[in-house]
């Protein structure tokens, strides 16, 4: 299957793996610059998944008690779907049914639905025309209820960045960030979630760059990158002190005299509030809260205030906190202090997770539409949408715990693996009474919180299995036009077929006509009509020509905020939220054998775990227990519990800890960023205590 999945990456289709993005028109292992081969573990992974053989019938008959025995791992091992199941409120299991029969179904629940009782959820596996569709048809129908599972990773940053430079993407590009001389990598692994990242890392050390991580924990994979080569700086600050680190560096820069007077003066506002908070800061505060030295802060700042061309990335250990946003403006403050945003080869760069999460927002699948696509949608079509407040997918969870959610259509992802406080989760999944899913795979999401409720599992093609070319876009704002393929199954449906068809059945005096949206051209077109930064969308199927999203990268100080001007934001740094009962702060992480929810290899190759079912610790913290390391220990926080875990020695501050991410959601609570609405999956209050449990074996892929 290893050569076929690598012959299959040739294809002129987009990389199912991260949203650092690479193939389309250019070629399968061929980046926007031409650079080739692109490759990594994650994209054989993804392709190996979707070459899978159907999942036997004997396996989908099986009572759903059975298939929840079955962990995240074994579910994706099981082969690829080629069957529409059917599940009743009242039965203990799935049964086959006709794609006429199934299609009928869904289209009468929601007709008998209010709309407002209703939610429409994506991932990011899927393309800009199936989300365009998606959330046109939600609205059309009646409700703004339309997310995505960005809410859950990096909503923080587009609030954070909007509030600052105005735009919530990032404002480089992959070239520029070829031109950089430093990089800082906050808050992220990219060695497991965007190995091909390590080696922009890399070439940035080799042309005599600077590359600065800050991550709590030590990752073997980001201090050495390849050949001997790593970070030229890597500090540890405690879990959630990011905004105190941050505000280090700025005091330490301010205090060189090293700030860029000309640009602040020019292009910045807010910056005499922001000194203000900087010189009421003292350093003895920096230093608890951090764990670092003075001396380690300065460091940091001395080697910032070299640098000419600086690029910020961050990751989730960023946007995962009860101030995720906070921390993202406090990340634009630093940038904004040495005019490193609004200038070539410098700027701010989130490391978004799937191939096409970005797309999924820019082309509408939130809440609320931008007023300028909203008025065109509604002059387009002579139609008046929603004016609700749509809700986010925590508030559409919480909802439905209240008993005010009846329906909900998930394309892709696993909204249960992915939701904090999996009791929790599994619970307010089952009270929405029907659920309709799109996928190529079983997971998790597919088996628990459907006790009982009603729900259809509609298996769908693969990228490079549509009839029609899609698009996506990647973190660096590129669209990529994807060919499609060979369909491998012959009971599989595209997602745009399908949700054209709910629309049909559902709004037959619909003045938008699904019927044509078939044709996936007509869609771009719609596309590049309702939003201006995509026009060159409607002819990509002549040109072949993949493009940026207008208006995104910032070269020059240009901001879309009221003022025209980049803003400093200041907030009050946050506390540690350990506690006497829990005096442990504990994140969830993903492993290198695993990318999002989707579980490849019960190992970490970087981390040397052999189970998933473990906790990483300090070893004077293991010691303290009175454990020596693979000693069992029993986790807890206010909301959930896991016992037997195995302590593995890692490299983390004392008094914090890390958990595989999903495992790890039972402990983690619904808590979230108040104005991102993310939840605080990275910064969890627990007891460690020895465990008299015996460990769990290593779950092992069936053959």
């Amino acid at each position: 299957m290893a050569a076929a999945s690598t012959a299959n990456v040739d294809s002129r289709n987009t990389c199912k793996a991260c949203a650092l993005g690479m193939g389309g028109q250019k070629g399968g292992r061929t980046n926007e610059l031409g650079q080739f081969p692109q490759i990594c573990r994650k994209s054989i992974q993804a392709n190996g998944s979707d070459l899978q053989a159907p999942i036997p019938a004997e396996v989908l008959e099986q009572p759903l008690a059975e298939l929840r025995r079955l962990s995240g791992l074994e579910l994706e091992h099981l082969g690829r779907l080629n069957t529409v199941l059917y599940k009743s409120a009242a039965a203990s299991g799935y049964r086959p049914i006709p794609w006429d029969e199934a299609l009928a179904l869904m289209a009468s629940r929601f007709k008998a639905t209010a709309p407002d009782r209703t939610f429409f959820y994506t991932s990011g596996r899927s393309s800009n025309e199936a989300g365009f569709v998606l959330q046109l048809l939600a609205r059309l129908y009646g409700t703004n209820n339309v997310n995505n599972c960005s809410y859950y990773c990096h909503q923080a940053t587009s609030v954070g960045l909007q509030a600052t430079v105005g735009t919530g993407t990032a404002t480089v590009d992959l070239e520029q960030l070829t031109k950089s001389d430093c990089i800082f990598v906050v808050g992220a692994n990219p060695a497991s979630n965007h190995p091909r990242f390590v080696t922009l890392l890399k070439d940035c050390r080799d042309r005599g760059g600077q590359v600065i991580v800050i991550n709590p924990a030590k990752e073997p994979g980001l201090v050495n990158f390849s050949k001997g080569v790593g970070a030229s700086e890597y500090v540890q600050p405690k879990i959630g002190s990011d905004q105190w680190l941050f505000k280090g560096i700025a005091k330490a820069v301010v205090d060189g005299s090293a700030t860029d007077r000309a640009f602040i003066a020019d292009h910045t506002e807010g910056f005499g509030a922001f000194l203000a908070d900087l010189e009421n800061l003292d350093w003895p505060d920096i230093v608890v809260h951090t764990g670092l030295t003075e001396g380690q802060v300065r460091s940091l700042a001395a080697v910032y205030q070299k640098a000419e061309h600086v690029v910020f990335a961050w990751g989730m250990g960023i946007t995962h906190h009860l101030h995720g946003a906070a921390n993202v403006e406090a990340i634009a403050n630093l940038a904004m202090l040495r005019g490193m945003v609004g200038k070539p080869a410098a700027g701010l760069l989130p490391l978004r997770g799937h191939s096409n999460i970005q797309g999924m927002g820019t082309i509408g699948v939130k809440p609320a539409l931008a007023n300028e696509v909203l008025s065109h949608l509604e002059k387009a079509y002579k139609v008046q949408l929603p004016q609700a407040k749509g809700l986010d997918t925590l508030a559409c969870l919480n909802a439905a715990a209240d008993g005010r959610m009846d329906v909900a259509l998930m394309l892709g992802g696993n909204l249960f693996a992915a939701t904090p406080n999996s009791a929790w989760a599994q619970e307010v999944l089952d009270r929405i009474g029907f659920k309709v899913f799109l996928t190529t795979t079983l997971n998790l999401g597919h088996v628990v919180g459907m006790e009982h409720s009603e729900a259809l599992i509609l298996p769908v093609c693969a990228r490079d299995e549509e009839q029609q070319g899609t698009t996506q876009e990647s973190m660096f704002n590129f669209i990529r036009l994807s060919d499609g393929g060979p369909v491998r199954l012959d009971n599989v449906r595209s997602e745009v077929e399908i949700l054209c068809g709910l629309g049909e059945a559902l709004l037959p005096h619909s003045p938008v006509s699904f019927g044509l949206f078939r044709d996936h051209r007509r869609i771009r077109q719609a596309i590049a009509a309702a939003f201006p930064s995509l026009g060159a969308l409607e002819d990509i199927d002549e040109t072949k020509r993949e493009f940026t999203v207008a208006g995104r990268l910032l070269t020059r100080p240009q901001f879309a905020t009221p003022s025209g001007k980049a803003v400093f934001v200041v907030r009050q740094a946050p506390s540690s939220p350990a506690t006497a009962e829990h005096p442990f702060v504990l994140a969830s992480v993903r492993s290198e054998g695993q990318f999002n929810s989707i579980i490849y290899d019960e190992a970490d190759k970087f981390r040397k775990t052999e189970t998933r079912w473990c906790v990483m610790m300090n070893r004077q913290d293991i010691e303290a227990l009175g454990l020596a390391p693979g000693g069992l220990v029993d986790v807890a926080s206010p909301v959930g519990r896991m016992e037997g875990l195995t302590t593995h020695e890692y490299d983390v501050p004392r008094g914090n800890a890390l958990a595989y991410y999903p495992e790890a959601n039972v402990l983690i609570g619904t808590a979230h960023d108040s104005r991102s609405m993310t939840p605080a999956f990275k910064s969890t209050a627990v007891s460690i205590r020895p465990s008299q449990r015996r460990p769990i074996p290593a779950a092992v892929p069936p053959p």
